[in-house]
């Protein structure tokens, strides 16, 4: 039997007014996402209000609600204060939270998944270039969620890929070889740096990709690839895809 309080770590993903003076929260714990209510919390006297901030990692004490469950106590673990500083960052986070939201269902227990999430945020609040990380998140997002693009062995034939593979295709999960380089009339290019670069960060943890220094036409290939893939699972483009492409290119 369900316990009528419980302790649960989180990542806060969005935030809605509700009510004269409450806050719906989604949040992302190791047994999955769902909502929850903070009662107050837009009060000026709240002393839960500072503690329950987007985008922070928290340890939450909840009460189980009839129809949602209530937050009654909050402890940052982490707020990752860079990110929140800086609206690149920012942007990256909106991205994360978004297709951890479009690509997973409610109170679906995944402990590996939240820990990809934490260690997303952890990255992005220090990485020099965070959209590697974002490309790191992404590889390791669908894999988890059994998805994961192919990029070992030709998705046609199953034939060990060599360096000039050159087509990438989202409908079919992956890299193509040489000789079934038209199986797909949509493939996208590849390049061989591209090539190396995802399967480097499809074998590496999140934080692998700190050190990196690729070109910015490898970063966007790869972002590309990716996220013709995502659409492709998701048939629709992500909102917060076209936000932080703006940010990007007027960096």
């Amino acid at each position: 039997m369900r316990e009528r309080v419980y302790r649960n770590e989180a990542i806060i993903l969005r935030r809605t007014d509700f009510a004269e003076a409450d806050r719906l929260l989604l949040i992302a714990t190791p047994a999955g996402k769902r909502w929850v209510i903070a009662k107050g919390t837009r009060k000026m006297k709240s002393r839960l209000a500072g503690h329950i901030e987007l985008f922070t990692y928290v340890q939450m004490m909840l009460a189980v609600g009839r129809h949602l469950d209530i937050v009654t106590q909050s402890q940052i673990v982490d707020s990752f204060p860079v990110l929140r500083s800086d609206l690149t960052r920012l942007g990256c986070g909106f991205y994360v939270a978004e297709l951890y939201d479009r690509l997973t269902a409610e109170a679906e227990e995944n402990p590996l998944l939240f820990r990809l999430l934490v260690e997303t945020f952890q990255s992005l609040d220090r990485s020099p270039t965070p959209e590697l990380t974002l490309r790191s998140f992404e590889l390791h997002l669908l894999h988890i969620l059994g998805y994961r693009p192919q990029l070992h062995y030709c998705v046609v034939c199953n034939e060990l890929l060599t360096p000039d593979a050159d087509r990438y295709s989202p409908s079919l999960g992956g890299v193509l070889c040489p000789n079934h380089r038209t199986a797909d009339p949509h493939a996208l290019p590849l390049s061989e740096a591209t090539f190396r670069l995802l399967r480097y960060l499809q074998a590496q943890s999140v934080a692998a990709g700190e050190t990196l220094r690729i070109s910015s036409a490898t970063r966007q290939q790869a972002a590309d690839l990716l996220r013709a893939s995502i659409r492709h699972l998701l048939e629709r483009d992500l909102k917060s895809a076209e936000f932080l492409n703006h940010l990007l290119s007027s960096q």
